[in-house]
């Protein structure tokens, strides 16, 4: 006996939503089975809906069930992720704290993690198999990429950067604050400085490609440079800068000059910079409205004149073929330029909380 259907709708019903949804399939079911409704046998309902009866008696049951909506091809739900169940909350806690703590050589075998290595792990620690594809997708639902390691010096002192870092209570750095006592309440403007070498040995960078290609792009293997020597003021979108043939006391000297004329009148600088040997030399001419104030040693990540070189590489520097010393110099001046012509990208990438009252 067929099956009936269930009696809240009709065959006019049917139709008007068969018109107004945007679902093919739905609305070539939805008239099959109107057909139906006004005294068609499933034969015809079949014919009107170029399917064989069997399949009409399922939408019969899908559509006593669910209603028009029962009608709508949805995703197969594929089979349940061998890590999502409730009970396997804590093997899924383990795998973060292993992705997270990384691999010990000596133990491991391997300086990082690969999924192979982690698939391994989750056999010998719960006895669950389960295939590369799975699990690259349980990580990335975890909220996990593989991404370019940032580097690390190997000496550098936690405890240092904590305590440059701990602000007092005008909210900057203990030294900082120091300054603005000692310069009797002017308005301080903080800076940070540092140099970039820039030569014909270019740098590459990622770039769009093809899955299982690899893309090229120019090296040149000559070896004349310059450097930039910048300083960034991000809470004012303020930038210093000069390119110079070499790295040198002399250097830093003309570099403290420019940024002592980018400082707002009657305003006081703190100028962050790391431990290299021409920032802390005695031969420096400091300004009157400059004070230096070193970073903690071998931690670059304090200073984000170091994310300016990598943006200034990545967007305007790599990837090029430097013809002359004199080409150098004219794409770093137009680089800087085009950096310090846009000052909110100076405090997206410069501003810091430790640094910056937020």
């Amino acid at each position: 006996m067929p099956v009936p259907l269930r009696t809240d709708f009709d065959a006019h019903a049917l139709r008007v939503i068969a018109r107004q949804t945007k679902d093919g399939p739905q609305a070539r079911r939805l008239l099959a089975l109107a057909a139906i409704y006004d005294g068609a046998t499933r034969t015809e309902a079949a014919r009107i809906g170029g399917v064989t009866r069997q399949i009409v008696r399922d939408w019969v049951v899908k559509f006593n069930a669910h209603g028009p909506d029962g009608l709508i091809d949805r995703k197969a739900p594929g089979q349940p992720s061998k890590l999502t169940d409730a009970h396997r909350a804590a093997h899924r806690a383990a795998l973060v704290a292993r992705v997270d703590a990384g691999p010990i050589p000596a133990v491991h075998g391997v300086v990082r993690w690969r999924l192979i290595d982690l698939i391994q792990w989750l056999w010998e620690e719960f006895r669950i198999s389960i295939a590369k594809q799975t699990l690259s997708r349980e990580l990335r639902a975890l909220n996990y990429r593989k991404l370019s390691a940032r580097p690390r010096h190997h000496a550098k002192s936690e405890v240092a950067i904590a305590a440059f870092k701990k602000t007092s209570p005008p909210k900057c750095p203990a030294q900082v604050a120091a300054i603005a006592q000692a310069v009797g309440g002017k308005p301080l403007e903080i800076w940070f400085a540092d140099e970039a070498r820039v030569g014909q040995k270019n740098t590459i960078t990622r770039r769009w490609a093809k899955r299982g290609t690899r893309p090229s792009a120019p090296k040149d293997q000559r070896t004349a440079s310059a450097y930039i020597f910048g300083a960034i003021c991000p809470a004012a979108g303020k930038g210093a800068g000069l390119v110079l043939p070499r790295c040198t006391t002399a250097g830093m000297n003309l570099h403290l000059k420019e940024i002592a004329q980018a400082v707002a009148p009657e305003a006081h600088a703190p100028v962050l910079v790391d431990r290299a040997g021409w920032h802390q030399s005695k031969r420096l001419v400091v300004p009157a409205n400059i004070t230096l104030v070193p970073l903690p040693a071998k931690a670059p990540e304090l200073n984000p004149v170091e994310n300016i070189w990598q943006f200034l590489r990545d967007n305007w520097l790599s990837n090029r073929i430097f013809t002359s010393y004199q080409d150098i110099l004219a794409h770093c001046c137009a680089a800087w330029n085009k950096l310090t012509d846009q000052p909110w990208l100076i405090m997206s990438i410069g501003l810091r909380d430790w640094a910056h009252r937020f």
